[in-house]
């Protein structure tokens, strides 16, 4: 997947495609329009970029994505985890439950998912 980082604009574009994906060029434009408040022209600007970073695909006039919101989401954390915490996933967790201590429940989930690594 590509490095590309998404802008705030365009991480609303994304969610878009993502939430409705597959779709048809017209209909991405109709939303666009109205929660954006962007032309049609803005629109395809806007696809063909993350086309060329990878995101979507426009193909017979229907959108869909290349890479998942979960794709994209799960590599950007893993990508602040590497730069700000040199890679460290128990120095992340530390420093995030120094200001929000973990709930049971999240406690309980996370043992989970390292039962689940171990296997």
């Amino acid at each position: 997947m590509t490095d590309y980082r998404l802008g705030v604009v365009e991480s609303r574009f994304a969610d878009i495609v993502w939430q409705n994906e597959p779709m048809s060029t017209g209909e991405l434009i109709k939303i666009c329009e109205s929660e954006l408040c962007w032309k049609r022209t803005t629109t395809y600007t806007v696809l063909k970029k993350l086309g060329e970073h990878g995101f979507f695909e426009m193909k017979d006039s229907v959108v869909t994505a290349l890479v998942s919101r979960e794709e994209y989401y799960a590599a950007q954390s893993e990508r602040f985890v590497a730069e700000t915490f040199d890679g460290s996933l128990p120095a992340f967790i530390a420093a995030f439950t120094k200001k929000k201590p973990l709930t049971a429940d999240e406690i309980a989930e996370i043992r989970e998912m390292i039962d689940k690594a171990e296997d």
